[in-house]
């Protein structure tokens, strides 16, 4: 009975510090930080990932992530200026907080620092940017610039309220208007889509048009440059031509002028050779054999003085034709 009594006793001690035990041991994961609170107080220290032990019941933890993470905020209600109610269907905002800072702002705005940090601070940025413009900047206009105004706007006041926590980027889906003006922004960019294709196809034609103009003069440039060189071509031909022709009448009178300085000389040659050939002696003896080669000669009372010598004066001899005897 004692024995029985006194192992009911262990198991219930056994069962009690299993529980204690597992009460105690916590995981962290890996990129998160574990804050503690004892009795409600924020400690100062945080524990990195991996098993740790605590104080069961007395001690409490919060795991707070340390790398990116993306918040969403959902069907966020926007007026704009002109009182129409538009909606966003979703918000991301990529966000980092850096582990230094972990304590910090876990114990100026807790564990759930987001929800005071990030989206109540999403819908006072968007509500303030809605009321000041209409609904044709927020949906159409200034919609590309909305979600950089809200990351700028947020890591301002973080940078002064909680430093160690950054925006890396904030993603604004289209918002939601009413069905009528949505219908007829619809139709406003089917005919905004109809008149840029009319004009994109306006463009088109317009530079075929200059393509063909440009082409037509690229043409014609070339083929008064092909005529310009053809008659250069035969410019220099008759250039040629002409330049040929001088040098062939050059030639023909530089050959014509040594044939007759020859024909010149020769006669020069000749002339002054008779002169020195043709003495009165030699004329004298040429005489002499020209009579005596001749068979028939004229009598008459003149004939001696052919024989003498008329250096004095120069007698007439008359020869008359002979004729054949009968």
């Amino acid at each position: 009975m004692i024995m029985a009594h006194v192992g009911a006793v262990v198991a219930a001690m056994a069962g009690v510090m299993a529980i204690l035990l597992h009460s105690s041991i916590h995981k962290i994961e890996e990129g998160h930080l574990a804050v503690y609170y004892r009795g409600g107080a924020l400690l100062t220290t945080p524990n990195g990932p991996g098993y740790h032990i605590m104080l069961p019941f007395i001690t409490s933890y919060r795991s707070v992530q340390t790398t990116l993470q993306t918040d969403e905020i959902k069907n966020v209600p926007c007026g704009t200026s002109g009182g129409v109610m538009i909606y966003f269907d979703r918000i991301e905002v990529v966000n980092m907080l850096v582990p230094l800072a972990v304590v910090d702002i876990v114990k100026n705005y807790t564990a759930d620092y987001d929800k005071t940090l990030i989206f109540n601070k999403i819908h006072h940025e968007l509500n303030q940017f809605c009321s000041v413009h209409t609904l044709q900047e927020v949906y159409i206009e200034l919609f590309d610039i909305i979600d950089e105004n809200l990351k700028t706007a947020l890591q301002k006041d973080l940078n002064a309220m909680a430093p160690g926590l950054t925006i890396q980027a904030v993603r604004v889906t289209k918002p939601k208007i009413p069905e009528a003006i949505r219908r007829n922004y619809e139709l406003m960019e089917a005919e905004k889509t109809r008149l840029l294709i009319t004009a994109q196809t306006q463009k088109v034609v317009e530079k075929e048009a200059e393509t063909e103009r440009k082409k037509a003069i690229i043409e014609a440039q070339k083929m008064a440059q092909v005529a310009e060189i053809h008659f250069q071509q035969k410019v220099m031909e008759k250039e040629t031509e002409k330049k040929i022709s001088e040098i062939e009448d050059s030639a023909f009178l530089a050959r014509e002028k040594a044939r007759a300085d020859a024909e010149y000389y020769t006669a020069a040659k000749f002339a002054e050779a008779n002169r020195l050939k043709l003495t009165p002696e030699y004329l004298e003896l040429m005489k002499y054999q020209a009579i005596a080669a001749n068979s028939k000669i004229y009598f008459g009372q003149d004939i001696p003085n052919m024989f003498v010598d008329n250096s004095a004066s120069h007698p007439t001899v008359e020869l008359m034709r002979s004729k054949s005897p009968p």
